[in-house]
């Protein structure tokens, strides 16, 4: 019963990250708890706050055997990822090195 009730609350953290995660990503505001309208950089850590947790509780409740650098590694990388595409998006003027201005 604990575990399901672990993997349950690890589902709905996992998913509740989705949309703040992709809006912050893109470089919109979203509501967090934190504020009705926080910025995309907020959206990201609070998405990887539900992440981090979710990830920690689904790996707590079941048989997931996978090594902790891995891990780390593949979450960094897409932390990393994510904060920079939150600041680069979040500037109206956002363009890649190959656009016309």
């Amino acid at each position: 019963m604990e575990e399901s009730v672990l993997t349950f609350v690890s589902g709905a953290l996992l998913f509740n990250a989705i949309p703040h995660l992709v809006r912050g990503i893109c470089g919109d505001r979203h509501m967090t708890p934190f504020s009705r309208t926080s910025s995309a950089v907020t959206n990201v850590i609070w998405a990887w706050v539900n992440i981090v947790i979710g990830g920690w509780l689904l790996m707590s409740a079941t048989a997931v055997d996978l090594a902790a650098k891995e891990v780390a590694c593949f979450a960094a990388g897409g932390f990393v990822l994510s904060l920079f595409l939150a600041w680069f998006w979040s500037n109206p003027e956002a363009r890649l090195p190959w656009h016309k201005q």
